[in-house]
């Protein structure tokens, strides 16, 4: 795949900017790069105070809603919260169970089966709330999308309140022909009516910002709510919403809450059962290994169990459930590695290498897998991916991944005849379709596609030049001061040219961790194949390197003498057995250019 580096400038002053906010000039010149670029800006960055967060009633139908819940509460009417399998659905669900429970709620929770149900609401599970009792339906994290659904609701008998982050549907192509349900309140700050400030929230905080507005409404202290901030900034990380704004507030505070005392019983039992108790939590730990085995449960069996988890307050109960948690999610990260392998090989040999939207069907794939397998696939080939495979039901189900430069939400709208079911984001989609649109659901999306050979190259965006052998404790830490980091606030890249490699190494069981050593200089790591890294040195300076020798426990790749790099990397603080040093996270590498 071609990539290309591009040093991202400014012409804003960064020595005076520096300067007048008493940081250094490395640090301005990202937070500038980030669109920071006032010392007012850069104070409230740094600062990071939920009092900065913004009111919950200036959204749409909050008044409205919160009054509907609040008058069932105090007549003892049945609530039914209706949430979503992934990790922002069960985080939405938590939060609202929690809170509702805590003021005497009648009120209980329903999370929609993966494979038999669905994304979303169903006709099948309201009629069975509608039998249980229940008066309202509260959703979050799903809903804006059901327009039929709603309406069978209504000729239940059942109210409906809609708590939802996700686009609007809009038909023919044209967002200004918005379509929402009718339901009798619907929260969600991208409606085009609503004036809440910040667009970006994910189902969750949606969820907490109901929760707080019924609190204020029934004139209960929301500090009672505070641990629940926890579950909404574990989702706004693991639903890849930017970290900008109120996102950045609620994902940091998350954060130190995890670091420090965590109420919850359920996750301080997932914590312990992912050996992060003594360990320094942060967005990777959240993204990469709490938020998947959240997720996991509803990928191979029921994301109830995780909900279960968090409203537990029996620790062993809850131990119990987390290690399963841990064990279901070894079990995908194996199934999502057979499956990455099989799709790979199907576009490699196959017309679809060709295509600039790619759209792969594999009946094998575990339906559950195919938005993990989609983005691994994207991150390939720099290409929008949509992973479709045999749904439980019969019909062909499927989810998709992109790229920055293409709205898959609007592309997906323009073909919407070929699908029974679709929604999402710009970035990201599920559908189901029947299995004779497959191949008319990639010929229409490749006819349509308007990307150029230029937006499908890799870019990666370096945010300043900096020599390793001027890195220090203090800007490691002043570059650490800018976490929680993710989309919209990625973490920094740094770069530097011709630097003296004196050995390769590769550790792990698949030895796919790369040491480069740098002489004096702190050491670099990336995961990458280490056949990878040998065909690289042997293109670079020819066949009689590149060699892989193995020794006990690691591997070495054989370089010539003076091998030089340029390297783009993110330095970070490693712990191990006690001791800190500075080790730098590679981003990408290439031989040396004159």
């Amino acid at each position: 795949m071609e990539k290309k580096w591009v040093i991202k400038n400014n012409k804003i002053n960064i020595e005076e900017l520096s300067k007048k906010s008493f940081i250094s000039k490395v640090i301005a010149k990202i937070l500038v790069n980030r669109s920071i670029s006032t010392t007012e800006e850069i104070e409230k960055f740094l600062k990071v105070s939920v009092d900065d967060a913004h009111d919950p009633f200036l959204m749409e139908d909050m008044d409205k809603g919160t009054e509907i819940i609040s008058e069932d509460i105090s007549l003892g009417n049945k609530i039914a919260i209706y949430g979503d399998y992934d990790v922002d659905g069960v985080a939405s669900t938590t939060i609202l169970y929690i809170a509702l429970k805590k003021i005497g709620a009648n009120v209980i929770y329903y999370i929609p089966d993966r494979e038999k149900d669905g994304y979303g609401l169903n006709e099948k599970s309201l009629y069975s709330l509608k039998e249980q009792g229940v008066k309202t339906i509260l959703t979050c994290d799903n809903g804006i999308a059901a327009i039929n659904e709603v309406k069978k609701c209504k000729e239940f008998g059942m109210k409906i309140v809609i708590t939802d982050h996700h686009d609007l549907p809009y038909e023919d192509g044209d967002n200004s022909k918005v379509i929402i349900p009718e339901a009798d309140a619907i929260i969600n700050p991208k409606r085009l009516d609503c004036n809440y400030p910040f667009k970006l929230i994910c189902g969750a905080t949606v969820a907490y910002k109901f929760s707080v507005a019924l609190y204020i409404k029934r004139n209960i202290d929301i500090s009672m709510l505070k641990e629940l901030i926890v579950f909404a900034g574990i989702a706004t990380i693991c639903d890849v919403v930017d970290l900008i704004d109120e996102n950045r507030i609620i994902a940091k505070y998350a954060i130190d809450a995890l670091n420090g005392t965590v109420n919850n019983v359920g996750m301080r039992a997932l914590i312990d059962a992912c050996n992060l108790h003594d360990k320094e939590i942060n967005s990777y730990s959240v993204g990469f290994i709490l938020g998947p085995c959240i997720n996991a449960s509803g990928r191979l069996e029921t994301a109830k169990m995780a909900v279960d988890l968090f409203v537990s307050k029996e620790y062993e109960k809850c131990s119990e459930i987390a290690k399963k948690l841990v064990e279901l999610n070894k079990m995908r990260k194996m199934m999502t590695e057979e499956a990455v392998e099989s799709v790979i090989e199907q576009i490699e040999n196959s017309d679809i290498i060709k295509d600039k939207v790619l759209v792969v069907l594999d009946k094998e794939i575990h339906e559950s897998l195919a938005g993990i397998i989609a983005g691994r696939i994207k991150e390939r080939y720099n290409r929008p991916t949509i992973i479709l495979t045999l749904g439980s039901n019969g019909s062909i189900k499927g989810s998709g991944r992109s790229i920055e430069e293409y709205n898959m939400f609007e592309e997906l709208t323009k073909v919407k005849d070929n699908f029974s079911k679709f929604g999402g984001h710009p970035m990201a989609a599920g559908m189901s379709l029947q299995g004779d649109n497959v191949d008319k659901l990639r010929r229409e999306l490749n006819e349509n596609c308007l990307l150029e050979e230029k937006d499908l190259i890799k870019k990666y965006t370096i945010d300043c030049v900096f020599k390793i052998g001027n890195i220090n404790n203090q800007l490691v830490y002043d570059i650490g001061m800018l976490e929680p980091f993710g989309k919209g606030n990625n973490r920094p890249i740094l770069g530097d040219k011709a630097v003296e490699v004196s050995k390769i190494i590769a550790f792990g069981e698949e030895s796919n961790v790369i040491k480069f050593e740098f002489g004096n200089n702190p050491d670099g790591m990336i995961f990458e194949n280490v056949e990878k890294v040998s065909d690289n040195i042997k293109a670079w300076y020819g066949e009689e390197y590149g060699e892989i020798i193995s020794y006990d426990r690691y591997k070495t790749i054989t370089i010539p003498e003076n091998c030089k790099m340029d390297i783009l990397y993110s330095p970070t603080f490693n712990k191990y057995n006690g001791n800190i040093n500075i080790q730098l996270k590679i981003v990408d590498y290439r031989k040396m250019k004159v």
